[in-house]
């Protein structure tokens, strides 16, 4: 539900150098067109507990509301592929992630922070890729809270009820990182790369929005097959 006030266009993000997701890494030793599979990583305690009636990919804003959430403004998109360079299309990817008060939209931390809580962050989204495997977001710039320095946004990929690859997006080079205990289990600098990207601000956006490009690639699956064909 992207409304007049917030709407962008692919030009803004190409004016922004938004960098390129560290998707684009090659396998060593490797034909070029084999990419390194993103590491996958755990879905965490807080994946909600209580679906909202508003699935959308716009997760600023819920139902009819005019209100928006609290937080930086954030455009996400990429493409979700396949190790070797053919997009996954028509697979849904979900993502969750905290509000700016550092609240998820789960019952065990919701009911411990309700007057922290931002009603009207939608706290979840779900897309499905196009035929190129694009998927796009609109959310908020992800905060640390205790526990986790460094910031973060959880995301599933379905291909119907099979889950193709859990794991998380982190901001490039935040301080905080290396002090997340699951940033650092991703493996070594290299394959923490493949989970990180950069979030710039747009430079004509009046709102003061961001823009994240990030490509997931995801790992040889057993119905491989029905991704390319479907």
């Amino acid at each position: 539900m992207y409304q007049d006030q917030y709407a962008f266009s692919r030009r803004h993000l190409l004016k922004g150098g938004v960098a390129l997701g560290a998707a684009f890494f090659t396998t060593p030793g490797l034909f070029a067109e084999e990419l390194m599979k993103t590491p996958r990583m755990t879905k965490g305690p807080f994946y909600p507990d209580h679906l909202p009636l508003d699935q959308d990919n716009d997760l600023i804003i819920m139902n009819d509301s005019t209100t928006p959430a609290v937080g930086d403004i954030t455009h996400l998109t990429g493409k979700i592929l396949l190790p070797n360079s053919e997009p996954a299309k028509n697979v849904t990817i979900e993502i969750w992630q905290c509000d700016a008060n550092a609240v998820y939209l789960h019952s065990a931390d919701s009911s411990r922070k309700k007057e922290q809580q931002d009603q009207h962050f939608q706290g979840y989204g779900r897309f499905e890729t196009n035929a190129k495997g694009e998927y796009r977001f609109r959310t908020i710039k992800p905060v640390p809270y205790p526990g986790r320095p460094a910031p973060h946004i959880h995301y599933i990929v379905k291909k119907g009820d099979q889950e193709l690859l859990t794991s998380q997006i982190f901001m490039s080079s935040f301080k905080g990182n290396q002090q997340d205990g699951v940033y650092r289990r991703a493996g070594s600098a290299d394959q923490q790369k493949l989970v990180e990207t950069e979030f710039k601000a747009i430079p004509d956006s009046k709102m003061g929005e961001y823009a994240a490009k990030f490509d997931i690639v995801l790992g040889q699956t057993p119905d491989e097959r029905s991704l390319k064909k479907s």
